[in-house]
């Protein structure tokens, strides 16, 4: 299945639907593209997409005394604003991307043309909602949230038997969510279940933005979410949220774990020469104990009797590493001198590509 698409992405989600103003979602995706742009990430801006008039009961429209309710009722936006919504993201360099909460919402997501879907917590195991997403074929990103683990295998199997790109975010569905409940080990256990999918973290912590990102980072983790907002018009800013500023610490949190973790781990790393010189200047050469005449050969039982081994290793000279049983001298070395790759009658000595290998190294 194709992973690239959720590779290093970052997902910014519109905490409470920008309260329904669109002025205000504008404002937010021009002041988080600009981030985005500064540090050089892949992100996706999120919105909640829900239709009011199926999702809500009819008898339960004026229950203001519900929080969620009230809440869904208050940012609802006119579907003409979410395209605007969806054409600013766009426009800002950044993916556009939503997280339907009923049917009717996924074909409304397929008809903005989005090419990610979100899979929230809650909706798991809701497989008229997970059917639906899954006809429209788009890879989906799941919270794991307080899913149990057999509701978690099967929706894996579900999206690995139609062969649709999920990645899984580790998520401790406490808002806000203290640094004692982030969970991070879950990472491992996630990598380990599910070694064919991207993993990832979403998260709700409101007092650190570097430290939880770089221990993600290293453990696996390669795609992130958290919450957005501004603070502005007294808007009052939930506490998981994040503003502008502390999400441009996050994106450079996440590009100093990326530098420091380095290449892949599935292979040895690339050794830099600046390395290789540093570690050359250590090693020991081969010196000559005694005179040694021309046809001496070097072996084992005369060994501590024939040569020393002593720093500095000068071009030319074989090493410790080269040191071997066999060796023939084909002219005489004085006492104390070193003992070169031309001087000896070696597998070294006719492989020109190590022979240049040992007159670049050393003094």
């Amino acid at each position: 299945m194709n992973r690239i698409i959720f590779e290093d992405l970052f997902v910014l989600e519109m905490a409470n639907n920008h309260y329904g103003k669109l002025e205000r979602g504008l404002k937010i995706i021009r002041e988080y593209a600009r981030i985005v742009r500064f540090n050089n990430v892949r992100a996706a801006i999120k919105v909640q997409l829900r239709d009011v008039d199926s999702f809500i009961h009819q008898d339960f429209r004026n229950r203001t005394d519900i929080r969620y309710i009230k809440k869904t009722l208050d940012t609802q936006m006119p579907r003409a604003d979410f395209q605007t919504i969806v054409d600013a993201i766009k426009k800002g360099g950044c993916i556009p991307m939503a997280t339907p909460f009923d049917e009717a919402s996924v074909d409304f997501c397929v008809e903005l043309g989005l090419p990610l879907l979100k899979l929230a917590s809650s909706d798991v195991n809701d497989w008229v909602l997970i059917e639906k997403i899954a006809k429209t074929r788009k890879p989906v990103i799941c919270s794991t949230g307080g899913t149990t683990l057999k509701d978690l295998d099967d929706l894996v199997v579900f999206f690995e038997n139609r062969n649709i790109p999920l990645a899984i975010n580790h998520c401790v569905s406490l808002y806000p969510c203290e640094e004692g409940d982030l969970e991070l080990n879950q990472i491992d256990f996630l990598r380990k279940r599910y070694p064919h999918h991207v993993i990832g973290l979403s998260t709700h912590e409101y007092k650190d933005w570097d430290c939880s990102i770089q221990i993600a980072y290293a453990k696996g983790a390669r795609t992130f979410e958290r919450h957005i907002d501004i603070d502005d018009e007294g808007i009052p800013v939930s506490p998981y949220c994040s503003l502008p500023a502390q999400i441009d610490l996050w994106f450079k949190a996440f590009n100093r774990a990326q530098l420091m973790c380095g290449s892949s781990g599935d292979s040895r790393r690339m050794i830099s020469e600046p390395e290789t010189k540093y570690l050359n200047n250590l090693v020991r050469g081969v010196y000559a104990k005694r005179d040694l005449p021309a046809g001496h050969m070097l072996n084992h039982e005369s060994m501590d009797k024939d040569i020393y081994l002593a720093i500095p290793l000068q071009k030319g000279q074989i090493s410790c590493r080269e040191l071997m049983q066999g060796e023939t001298l084909l002219h005489p070395i004085p006492k104390d001198k070193p003992i070169l790759i031309d001087a000896i009658d070696s597998a070294y000595a006719y492989n020109d590509e190590l022979k240049n290998i040992i007159y670049e190294r050393g003094i």
